[in-house]
């Protein structure tokens, strides 16, 4: 690659490096796996990187997305080993109902089917329309409104205390 390449691709992970993160931690679930996610992302955008036209961050959310369905296709195949202690989620600094609350729903997504998962990132955390949703995941619009409706479903069945707590005023900052 040529220094102009180098330079507009350090200057793209630079700029939408903390927003690309955010959303594969959305997708994966944990910070690790996220950065594990994202690094693996931007390497293939970085070989792609001169044929990349126009605005390459849909690009790299489309990676991300087919990775994260694609390690959860081989992980299906591959059963986890489970270990005796867990490690700890970092301390948040919240008063203890909302971090229970945020627990309690991050848990809930993770039960998610990854489709499900993602529709709802890019709704709700990227702020897509259900077109550009449908674009970037290579489906109809009918499939993410169904795959948002049942997901959003699904969480208020498993975090009922959630719609609660949402509809507070002081949540709604």
């Amino acid at each position: 690659m040529t220094e102009v390449t180098d330079g507009e691709f350090t200057a793209f992970v630079n700029e939408r490096g903390p927003a690309l993160l955010r959303f594969a931690y959305a997708l994966a679930g944990s910070q690790h796996g996220a950065e594990d996610l994202l690094q693996n992302a931007l390497a293939k955008a970085y070989a792609r990187w001169p044929r990349i036209r126009g605005d390459a961050e849909p690009y790299v959310k489309k990676i991300l997305y087919h990775d994260q369905v694609s390690g959860w296709r081989r992980r299906s195949r591959r059963p986890e080993v489970p270990v005796d202690v867990l490690p700890e989620p970092p301390a948040e600094r919240d008063s203890g109902h909302d971090v229970d609350l945020r627990m309690l729903l991050r848990d809930a997504l993770l039960t998610l089917p990854p489709r499900q998962r993602a529709v709802l990132t890019l709704r709700y955390l990227e702020d897509l329309s259900v077109e550009q949703t449908a674009a970037l995941l290579g489906c109809r619009t009918g499939t993410v409104a169904s795959q948002a409706s049942r997901a959003l479903a699904k969480l208020r069945q498993l975090v009922p205390d959630f719609v609660d707590h949402a509809d507070r005023p002081e949540v709604n900052r």
